[in-house]
């Protein structure tokens, strides 16, 4: 008896933990679909499960597509000449597992994903959420968020700090931990198997960074304009990581200027809300309005005019000064050193997202190379 115990005690454990290692992503919330296409790959097949209705989609079968709409609270599933009504809609493999599929909003945008897709309606919107292994995001999100050429070891600090990003901010959303968009991290389709953002995720896999032996949330900006900066400089909440400030030797020899012009109103809410103000303004009048958080503001007659450099908060690693260390010859270690002082890299077990076996970095800052 006791020999059983133990094995369902085991068993439960594997399934948690397998369950941690999995991310649940919401896609496509910017489009408010209502409406969706989902289709099965060239010679695979997979389960759509509506209620207690079970359909095949294959293409060797003459059946490769459905539809989904909503009605309310409940969706409509289409299956050729079928047509059923369900609360939830969940695609997954033959075993119950991860599949490839495409989920398209039609007109719109179409992606290939890998995972378990779960699809409800809330007020006659569909709210398609994929679940994904925790690797699987990484180099999806690395592939969305980095430069076409940006250099292998860059990739790598970036997978990592993608990685602790989603190990350590899980729940940013009711239904699903992370959306798709820049508000938690880009995600796109997952890139190929021989592409450097698959490499880098590979080479890094199930390391992320911690502070006082919990994992950081890890930010990271696109341009810093010669100094990274704190959240409470840019008027955000207190992280449990403080973001010590350091000198971005590349963005300082290269800052990347703008100027632009906003009303008194504006700019005056700006400097008394931060990053939020910044955000605000930018969904109102434009994703590069105010391009980041380091500029000076002065009038002129027709309203005020900031001149700034940089791109995004400033906050944490610098993908700019990150490339330029890489192709100095700096490893992936060497750019997260730089950019999370007093951090750890901590190997995370492929079976427990809390269990870890820290690796030794070195020295918490280095020097940059000229």
């Amino acid at each position: 008896m006791l020999f059983k115990l133990k094995l369902f005690v085991c068993a439960l454990i594997v399934a948690h933990a397998a369950h941690a290692q999995d991310v649940r992503i919401g896609v496509f919330a910017l489009f408010h679909p209502d409406q969706l296409t989902l289709k099965a790959m060239p010679a695979q097949a997979f389960m759509v499960q509506a209620g207690k209705n079970t359909f095949v989609l294959e293409r060797s079968s003459g059946q490769d597509a459905a539809s989904i709409t909503s009605s309310g609270d409940d969706l409509i599933l289409q299956v050729g000449n079928q047509m059923l009504r369900a609360p939830a809609i969940r695609a997954a493999s033959r075993s119950g597992g991860a599949t490839d599929f495409i989920l398209a909003v039609p007109t719109k945008i179409s992606r290939q994903y890998h995972g378990v897709l779960e699809v409800k309606a809330v007020s006659g919107t569909l709210v398609p959420v994929v679940e994904m292994d925790l690797e699987t995001a990484v180099a999806s999100a690395v592939q969305a968020e980095s430069d076409a050429d940006a250099p292998l070891e860059a990739l790598k600090a970036q997978s990592v700090a993608t990685r602790s990003y989603f190990v350590a901010a899980r729940g940013r959303h009711l239904d699903f931990d992370f959306c798709d968009t820049t508000h938690c991290q880009f995600l796109r389709q997952p890139p190929p198997p021989d592409s450097n953002a698959s490499r880098a995720t590979l080479a890094t896999r199930g390391l992320v960074l911690t502070y006082r032996e919990e994992p950081v949330a890890a930010m990271f900006t696109r341009s810093c304009g010669g100094r990274t900066r704190t959240p409470e400089e840019v008027g955000m909440i207190h992280q449990a990581y403080p973001y010590f400030p350091v000198t971005c030797d590349y963005c300082r020899r290269n800052p990347s200027r703008w100027t632009r012009h906003l009303s008194p109103a504006e700019a005056a809410d700006l400097h008394q809300r931060g990053e939020a103000s910044r955000l605000d303004i930018d969904r109102r009048l434009g994703w590069d309005a105010v391009p980041s958080n380091n500029f000076t503001a002065h009038r002129n007659p027709h309203g005020v005019v900031l001149e700034g450099a940089g791109q995004g908060h400033g906050i944490g690693l610098c993908q700019q000064g990150a490339k330029a260390m890489a192709q100095g010859g700096a490893s992936f270690r060497d750019i997260l050193i730089h950019y999370y002082p007093n951090t750890r890299l901590v190997g995370v077990d492929s079976y427990n997202v809390g269990a870890s076996v820290p690796l030794v970095l070195g020295h918490p800052r280095i020097e940059l190379r000229p």
